[in-house]
C-alpha cells in the first residue's frame, strides 16, 4: 500500500512539473492528446459559461471577463495543491515524520508538505530519517521555484495582452465599433487613404503574427477579454480578414498584393488557434453575408468612392475567400463567447472614442462632425 502511494506521489509531481514546464516555459504548441490543462480549462470553461447563463444578457460579457484572470490563478492553485498531496503521499510513504511525541498520519504528513512547500519552517513537525529530509529540502526548492515561475509568468502575460489590445484601440476609429470591414475601405477612400490603408494591413500582418506566437505559448490569453463590450480580438482579426477578401476579391486601386499577405498571416493565426482549442471548422449558423446584404455593401462601397469589380467575378471570388476562414472564426466564435462582426454597420452607430457615460452620442458626434467633416466619421 505504501508502495503504491510512493508511486502515485511521485507521478503526481512529475504531472505538474511537466505539465506547467510545457504551459509557461516550453514556446511552442503542444500536439499531445491529454493534458492536464487543457482538461481543467475546457471544464472550468463549461461549468464558468453555464453560471454566467443564470445572469440577465447585458451582466454575461462582463461576467466572462473574470473568466480568464481566475482560472490563471485557479489553475496555479491547483498546482500547488496537487505537488503538495504529492509529496504528502511520500511522507505517508517513509512514515518517519514524527509530530512531538506521536508519529504523524496522513493529514500531519499532509501539513508537513504544505509548510516546507510555502516555506514557512515552523518545526512542529519534523522529518526522521535521510529520505523524509532529503524531500523536505527538495520541495522547499520547489516551492521557492514555483513562486519565481508566477513572478515571471505573470508579467509576461499582462505585457502580451497589452500588445494585442492596442492594437484593437487603434482599430476603432479605423474599423468602427465593432469593426466592420466596409467601413474599414470607407475610411480609407481620402487622397491618401491608399497608402494609409497599405499601413493598416501591413501593421495587422504583424499583429496577427504576434497573436499566433503569444496564443500558441500560451493560450490563456485567448480568455482574456477586451475593455469594451463590442470589442474582441477574434471580431478584430475577423473584420480585418473581411477588408483584405473584399480587396483581393476586386476593389480596384487597393493594395491587393499587402491584403493577400495579411490574409495569408491571419488565416494561419485562426486555422492554428482553432486546432489549439480543438474546435472543428463550422459554417456559421446565419450567412453573415447574404444575397441582398451583398447588394447593399456594393451600393456602400460604391457610394464611399471605391470601383469593385464584375459583379459575378466580385461575388465568386469573396465567397471562395470566406470560405477559407470563417468556418474557423465562427467555431473559435461559439468557443469564446465573442460574437463575429458585420459586414455592413449598423446605422447611427456611434464608435467608443467618441461616447462616454457622460456624453449624449448625438451630441458628441455633431461636435465632431462641425470639426473635422463629416466624411471622415
Amino acid at each position: 500500500m505504501r508502495f503504491l502511494a510512493a508511486a502515485l506521489g511521485i507521478l503526481l509531481i512529475l504531472v505538474v512539473l511537466w505539465e506547467s514546464f510545457e504551459t509557461v516555459i516550453l514556446p511552442r504548441r503542444v500536439t499531445r492528446r491529454f493534458r492536464l490543462t487543457r482538461f481543467f480549462y475546457r471544464n472550468s470553461w463549461r461549468a464558468f459559461q453555464a453560471a454566467v447563463g443564470l445572469f440577465p444578457a447585458r451582466q454575461r460579457e462582463s461576467l466572462l471577463s473574470y473568466f480568464g484572470p481566475l482560472s490563471l490563478l485557479l489553475l496555479l492553485s491547483v498546482w500547488a495543491v496537487v505537488i503538495i498531496i504529492g509529496f504528502g503521499l511520500l511522507h505517508w510513504a517513509d512514515g518517519s515524520l514524527q509530530a512531538g511525541e506521536a508519529r504523524a498520519g496522513f493529514f500531519t504528513d499532509l501539513y508537513m508538505s504544505g509548510t516546507t512547500f510555502f516555506t514557512l519552517g515552523l518545526g512542529d513537525v519534523t522529518p526522521q530519517s535521510p529520505f523524509a529530509k532529503f524531500l523536505a529540502v527538495i520541495e522547499c526548492g520547489m516551492g521557492l521555484g514555483f513562486l519565481a515561475l508566477i513572478i515571471s509568468y505573470l508579467p509576461a502575460l499582462n505585457q502580451s495582452f497589452q500588445r494585442r489590445e492596442v492594437s484593437i484601440s487603434l482599430l476603432d476609429a479605423r474599423a468602427g465599433s465593432p469593426p466592420c470591414a466596409v467601413e474599414i475601405l470607407r475610411r480609407h477612400n481620402d487622397e491618401h487613404g491608399l497608402e494609409a490603408l497599405r499601413s493598416l494591413f501591413h501593421e495587422w500582418e504583424l499583429w496577427s503574427a504576434e497573436l499566433l506566437e503569444s496564443h500558441l505559448s500560451y493560450p490563456v490569453l485567448a480568455y482574456f477579454r477586451s475593455q469594451h463590450d463590442n470589442q474582441s480580438w477574434l471580431a478584430a482579426l475577423t473584420a480585418v480578414m473581411d477588408a483584405c477578401a473584399l480587396v483581393m476579391a476586386g476593389v480596384e486601386g487597393a493594395c491587393a498584393r499587402q491584403a493577400e499577405l495579411t490574409f495569408a498571416m491571419a488565416r494561419h493565426a485562426i486555422v492554428d488557434l482553432s486546432i489549439v482549442f480543438r474546435r472543428s471548422p463550422k459554417p456559421p449558423a446565419h450567412d453573415r453575408l447574404t444575397s441582398e446584404g451583398l447588394t447593399a455593401l456594393r451600393k456602400y462601397l460604391k457610394d464611399a468612392g471605391h470601383i469593385l469589380s464584375d459583379h459575378h467575378d466580385f461575388e465568386k471570388k469573396l465567397v471562395e475567400l470566406r470560405s477559407l476562414y470563417e468556418p474557423y472564426a465562427f467555431a473559435l466564435s461559439l468557443h469564446f463567447r465573442m460574437p463575429l462582426p458585420r459586414w455592413l454597420p449598423k446605422p447611427e452607430r456611434a464608435d467608443n472614442w467618441q461616447v462616454s457615460a457622460w456624453e449624449s452620442s448625438t451630441a458628441v458626434r455633431k461636435a465632431i462632425r462641425d470639426i473635422e467633416g463629416e466624411k471622415h466619421f
